[in-house]
């Protein structure tokens, strides 16, 4: 079978995960690279050998002989980028979130089915080892059916500034950027239940907080510590079709202790705490079990999840298969974030 000639458009810090993972699969050749910023596409392209360089991703597209794409810019550019490829007959690989907003994410939805091609979204979570065992033992019924989940995601230091702070280009703040993977990790393995309402609230209080002094952290290349118009933290409630709710909070920064992401699913049978470490507690012979499952890796680990998730990818372009997290799912996804940030400004529950 002939190798998958890829290209990457937009070469930030979260494209380095998708060219390594490319250059690790002996499937794939990395044919192509495009940036607003010419020099650093020519950077990356030398980096991993690929002949071409661009700065308009319609001509690259157009020229480049691709056969997938992965999209690694601004979240309100998703849309236009994607819809370009499946239309150019090339099939996407697109970071998470899928768009800023749900009549965007259904525009996408339209094209991709339309054109008959491949948009796998960048669920990365759903790809780690451990998510996937915890599918397993879910999928034959060792916890029951869950109908509970809480999701944390809590940086106490670590709004990134630049375009994640700009909500004219991010679409939000934690929620749309890291709360979004604990959220969409959660309602996967609870077999993706139909949202049926939300209710949030938003914080805006502490901004970028650039005056910490003694603790590093990421800040985006075009980071300006007075420049923030998202949500330093919330919280909500999301209740399903069926009865289940999935509890959430998501901070860039607050006054916490630490760091901290947490995910822990509750069913009928028995629980599930993914996150920091994997463990299970189940109810066998009248007796209350907790079980640490011998993996490699106790918590989320981030390079063996995008890798898989490449891999997953190729192997769904070369099989003309629908990927584990497709566009339908991103829509679904994209109902709740904007759910979230819909009560919060209206103070009140939304209905769907």
């Amino acid at each position: 079978m002939s190798k998958v000639k890829i290209g990457i458009v937009g070469v930030g810090t979260i494209s380095e995960l998708h060219l390594n993972a490319y250059r690790s699969n002996p499937h794939v050749q990395i044919c192509a690279v495009c940036d607003l910023n010419e020099e650093r596409a020519k950077q990356a392209a030398d980096k991993y050998g690929a002949a071409k360089t661009y700065t308009s991703y319609r001509e690259m597209f157009a020229q480049a002989g691709i056969d997938a794409v992965s999209i690694c810019t601004w979240n309100n550019t998703h849309e236009d980028i994607a819809v370009a490829a499946v239309q150019a007959g090339i099939d996407v690989l697109l970071e998470k979130p899928l768009t800023t907003n749900v009549e965007s994410a259904l525009r996408m939805e339209e094209a991709v089915n339309k054109s008959g091609q491949i948009l796998q979204v960048g669920y990365v979570r759903r790809y780690d080892n451990n998510a996937q065992l915890v599918k397993q033992f879910t999928d034959l019924g060792e916890f029951g059916a869950f109908y509970y989940a809480r999701a944390s995601s809590i940086r106490r230091i670590g709004n990134p500034g630049g375009w994640f702070a700009d909500r004219s280009r991010s679409g939000g703040g934690p929620v749309i950027d890291i709360g979004v993977h604990v959220v969409d990790l959660c309602w996967y393995l609870m077999g993706r239940p139909k949202v049926k309402s939300v209710s949030a609230n938003t914080y805006y209080q502490l901004g970028n907080r650039s005056n910490v002094e003694h603790l590093a952290a990421y800040r985006a290349a075009d980071y300006d510590a007075a420049a923030s118009s998202v949500e330093d933290m919330a919280n909500a409630l999301i209740r399903f079709e069926g009865g289940a709710s999935l509890m959430l909070d998501a901070s860039f920064t607050l006054h916490a202790k630490e760091n901290k992401t947490a995910i822990q699913l509750y069913g009928d049978k028995g629980g599930v705490e993914v996150d920091p470490v994997l463990s299970f507690t189940t109810e066998k012979n009248n007796t209350i079990l907790n079980t640490t499952p011998q993996t490699t890796h106790p918590g989320f680990h981030l390079d063996t999840a995008f890798q898989n998730e490449i891999d997953h990818f190729i192997e769904c372009v070369q099989q003309r298969r629908e990927p584990l997290s497709p566009v339908s799912d991103g829509v679904e996804i994209m109902r709740m974030l904007c759910g979230i940030y819909e009560s919060a400004e209206l103070g009140k529950e939304i209905v769907f």
